[in-house]
């Protein structure tokens, strides 16, 4: 499913649904969506935002022909700790097959991904992120430096916090964003430059995906005057977006 996502172009939720389970996902978008898609009797979301697995949607990236960067589970976790070893082995074993595709799998769950790391593989086109609101949660970095993933990425979003005191050692890629929607929490400027600042002096990619807030797309993209639209090299950015955009 093609998204509006700004770091990724497409969605493949094998796993719908999810738990609460820190601060970041207090107004969560994926359970709004969830929520509205089972009242427009979507068959995939009768369970609304119950945690779902979908079998039938394992396979399916290796039908798509045009090679894009995927969002693994947009609407869901996939080392939530329903979702069984074995069925996370067969989307991993997807995501090796469709070689031609890149994927971004994204967790708030680091001490399962960290535990279960070694019992998976880990091809070059699997990125593999964890998320990090606080600096409470920046613990959650630690698990990932465990993980052999190709590319290693952090999700500061929605970022509620300063976190001033985070190593970016063996990060490959660090996305900011505030948080959008009903009630969303407002971000500061200070937080978003500090993890910028951070990124040039480490070399490490940073892409500013939103200020966030009710009407996020009014509050546009734009840090101290630009886009910051940085990816990992050499590995290609989505087609609509170069490496870095003034």
């Amino acid at each position: 499913m093609k998204t509006a996502i700004e770091w990724t172009e497409s969605t493949w939720n094998p796993v719908t649904g999810c738990t609460k389970i820190s601060l970041g996902c207090r107004h969560c978008y994926a359970e709004r969506m969830a929520r509205r898609l089972k009242a427009m009797g979507q068959a995939r979301y009768r369970n609304g935002f119950k945690l779902t697995l979908h079998p039938e949607v394992v396979r399916a990236p290796l039908s798509w022909r045009k090679p894009q960067m995927i969002f693994v589970n947009s609407m869901s976790d996939l080392f939530h700790g329903s979702v069984p070893l074995g069925f996370i082995r067969d989307i991993f074993a997807v995501m090796e097959q469709a070689s031609h595709h890149t994927f971004q799998v994204l967790t708030k769950r680091a001490n399962r991904l960290a535990a279960l790391a070694d019992k998976l593989p880990w091809p070059p086109n699997l990125w593999m992120g964890v998320t990090a609101e606080t600096q409470d949660y920046s613990w959650r970095i630690d698990c990932l430096r465990e993980v052999g993933a190709a590319v290693r990425f952090v999700s500061f979003e929605p970022l509620l916090g300063m976190i001033a005191d985070v190593c970016l050692d063996d990060i490959d890629w660090v996305i900011v964003g505030g948080e959008s929607g009903p009630g969303a929490r407002p971000m500061k400027v200070e937080w978003a430059r500090e993890l910028r600042d951070r990124c040039l002096t480490a070399g490490t990619p940073f892409f500013f995906k939103q200020w966030g807030g009710r009407q996020r797309t009014r509050a546009g993209r734009r840090l101290d005057g630009r886009i910051w639209d940085e990816y990992p090299e050499p590995l290609s950015a989505p087609a609509e977006h170069t490496l870095i955009s003034a």
